[in-house]
């Protein structure tokens, strides 16, 4: 096991501008480490920079909140929406940059899905409907969710605003080397896509290509703030925090809808597509051998590709790579090993993950932190 025998995994790559020094990301994971302001701690400093030092070609945040109405979602959730929170997020990248990474921002509205918002005492979605599930126990959550309010058309507009200030506030601001918006994992934009959140008879709901327009919108509002030379990609997912198993449905067994949603998305002015499902190999579609990263790449030939989901053992991550993406994003394999990148290339076997690091919640904790102080990490 060693750079030698997985070659593609240590591989260059440059997008818009930013030259990676490998294929291997740090998936966004939400650590609720913040102060109840939003603002970025020495702890979060720490945390990002030792995924640099372990030689991480690029990191990307946990999802960072875009407005001061309805995007945020968690307690000690971080924000991208002001100049404090922008200058504190500057001390985080800056120490990534100085162990030799990149860092993009997640920006992210948490939609029905907000457990905490310090600005509003309710929630809004796409249709005033109760997401399914419980909260998330780990991230201070407790119960059912909350029903939401269906959020208007002007809301909308403003919530398409804040991903686009908070952009502007990425790059000019903290620092950052590029945007990731999070149109994933049932959050707000994502909530609009599925067909059982979106009951919308209004240009917002109906078809997939209504559906979808939401996260087309945001994405070439986030383009136009920032510019074309400063790189910005989507996360999309089938599967929720809170429905694991959820599958598109248009057309063939959900293909057609992958086209589309992967289309129009390329139409956007992104650079690259981040793919993320349970298991990255499997197939996306009943009766389709393809995999959700292969539909991406079908519908978007010359768009980047990361994949997401359970890739931290080597060979499945090359398996991955082979079948067409360009990038791998690790999330329980990077909290278990921040040097998961030079411990693959020394012959090092990764560490298996611990569910206790996200016990009793998933905030930062201290032993996480040692571990990171060490240079190099697999000395």
């Amino acid at each position: 096991m060693n750079a030698q025998a997985w070659p593609t995994l240590f591989d260059r790559l440059d997008i818009n501008g930013i030259a990676l020094p490998n294929r291997l990301v740090v998936a966004p994971m939400t650590r609720i480490s913040a102060t109840p302001e939003g603002v970025a701690t020495p702890a979060m400093v720490d945390y990002y920079a030792g995924f640099a030092r372990g030689g991480f070609g690029l990191i990307v945040t946990e999802g960072t909140y875009t407005d001061r109405a309805y995007a945020q979602g968690y307690a000690g959730q971080p924000g991208l929406t002001d100049i404090e929170q922008a200058r504190a997020w500057r001390a985080v990248t800056d120490a990534v940059h100085d162990a030799g990474g990149r860092i993009f921002a997640q920006l992210m509205h948490a939609g029905a899905l907000s457990q905490a918002n310090r600005f509003r005492d309710e929630t809004v979605g796409p249709s005033a409907i109760t997401p399914k599930g419980k909260q998330m126990g780990v991230y201070r959550g407790n119960g059912p969710y909350r029903t939401p309010r269906a959020i208007e058309p002007h809301e909308i507009d403003a919530a398409i605003d804040g991903f686009a200030e908070a952009a502007r506030l990425a790059r000019d601001v903290a620092g950052f080397d590029g945007i990731e918006i999070h149109g994933a994992n049932g959050y707000l934009l994502d909530q609009f896509l599925t067909d059982y959140t979106n009951r919308r008879d209004d240009a917002w709901g109906g078809p997939v290509g209504n559906r979808i327009r939401l996260a087309e919108q945001t994405a070439r509002a986030v383009r136009a703030a920032v510019g074309d030379g400063f790189p910005v990609c989507i996360r999309i997912s089938q599967g929720k925090v809170n429905d694991f198993t959820h599958k598109w449905g248009e057309g063939a067994e959900g293909a057609e809808g992958a086209a589309t949603v992967f289309g129009r998305l390329a139409a956007t002015g992104i650079d690259f597509l981040h793919v993320t499902e349970f298991e990255a190999w499997q197939p996306a579609f009943p009766g389709d051998a393809r995999t959700l990263v292969q539909h991406a790449r079908l519908a978007a030939p010359h768009l980047p590709v990361i994949a997401n989901g359970s890739l931290h053992d080597p060979a499945r991550a090359q398996q991955v790579l082979t079948d067409g993406a360009d990038l791998i994003a690790l999330g329980r394999g990077a909290l278990a090993n921040p040097d998961w990148p030079m411990r693959v290339a020394k012959g090092i076997a990764p560490r298996p993950f611990d569910p206790a690091l996200l016990s009793p919640l998933g905030d930062i904790k201290a032993e996480e932190l040692e571990v990171r102080q060490v240079q190099p990490l697999v000395a």
